[in-house]
């Protein structure tokens, strides 16, 4: 079943900007809601459907790939949505504070149980490609730092001799449970940030964050036709998950230096042709620049400054497939600035001949 648009499915124009996309959400969010519509199959489809479109609209990285290449572009940008009401709820339980000023959603959930696993983050780096490389693909060595448990105190962040205690605040548990009308609604906990347990003596070599910081390399295969902006997800090189979490993914975003002698425009390629005003008015066989090498076009007899000359199937790969797309060519038209006797008198006989009538 073809998705719907994620601005239809909010209600918004694709002008929107991000206080109108939030409150949109809220309003729908707060109709589907599985805890406002207990055992309702279209409730929850629903709920899952506005949160996706909030989730892909409230992000400007993703927001300018779906407005460019809908849902496909995400997709080939290893964006999947998300995995069920869990997922939704471990993700947006920041938005969901703004909007009610703690957690929603009462019932017990395995992705907000002290302890429980939990994924890892995803880490977003940035890689810089030329547009030759961007146009036919290439590798990338991409040095990743991430966060790995601290081996002096074996990831509980206590200093050596010492134990962490059950905090005080949510006794335990991670959570702290609040009552509002007809919802029982839970947060996490915000002495101990989930885990249970709070730190008295930190450890010195990760300063009580159980973490350090190690660096890594991975190296990335960019598709040919890669577009600058375009994200790639590789699965499983993000954060380390906790408690036996899965890891988080890496999302490695293109970006395109500008060439100084080729524009691109989608798979389209355009290049600067000069010809000398003799060669555009006689015509003639010219040299001009592609990506690959040089090759021979045929100028037509009264080329005109700004016209094209299309080279078909000499421009981009599409990331698609199917072929490519072409190189076009402007002719600039060149005068010299300097001219010999010959053709000064040459170029004055042309002018009296152009003074002649008829």
């Amino acid at each position: 079943m073809a998705k719907r648009d994620y601005y239809e499915v909010l209600g918004v124009g694709r002008d929107a900007d991000a206080d109108t996309i939030k409150k949109a959400y809220r309003r729908l969010a707060l109709e589907c809601h599985p805890d406002r519509n207990p055992g309702n199959h279209e409730a929850e489809e629903c709920f899952k459907e506005v949160s996706e479109a909030f989730q892909v609209l409230s992000d400007p990285e993703k927001r300018d790939l779906y407005d460019r290449w809908g849902h496909e572009g995400l997709s080939r940008s290893g964006y999947s949505g998300f995995t069920g009401v869990e997922d939704i709820f471990s993700h947006f339980e920041d938005v969901f504070g703004d909007f009610f000023g703690f957690g929603f959603g009462g019932r017990p959930r395995a992705s907000r149980r002290r302890n429980a696993p939990t994924a890892g983050r995803d880490i977003r780096k940035a890689a810089m490609l030329t547009l030759r490389e961007a146009a036919f693909g290439c590798s990338k060595t991409i040095r990743v730092g991430h966060p790995v448990r601290c081996t002096e105190c074996n990831g509980s962040g206590a200093k050596s001799g010492t134990s962490p205690r059950p905090c005080a605040t949510c006794r335990g548990r991670g959570q702290v449970v609040h009552s509002r009308g007809a919802f029982v609604l839970t947060t996490t906990c915000p002495d101990c940030g989930g885990t249970g347990a709070t730190i008295a003596d930190a450890c010195p070599a990760c300063e009580g964050n159980g973490q350090r910081i190690e660096e890594r390399e991975i190296t990335v295969t960019f598709p040919a036709g890669i577009d600058d902006g375009v994200s790639l997800r590789i699965t499983g090189q993000g954060e380390p998950g906790s408690f036996g979490g899965p890891p988080g993914n890496l999302l490695v975003t293109a970006q395109v230096e500008p060439d100084p002698v080729f524009r691109r425009d989608g798979d389209d390629v355009y290049v600067d042709l000069l010809v000398g005003f003799a060669r555009a008015a006689l015509g003639a066989t010219v040299r001009v620049p592609t990506l690959e090498d040089d090759a021979d076009v045929e100028v037509p007899p009264g080329t005109q400054p700004s016209d094209l000359i299309r080279l078909t199937g000499r421009g981009i790969p599409r990331l698609r497939g199917r072929g490519r797309g072409d190189l076009i060519a402007v002719v600039r038209i060149e005068v010299p600035r300097r001219l010999s006797r010959k053709q000064k008198r040459l170029l004055a006989e042309l002018l009296e001949e152009e003074k002649e009538p008829g």
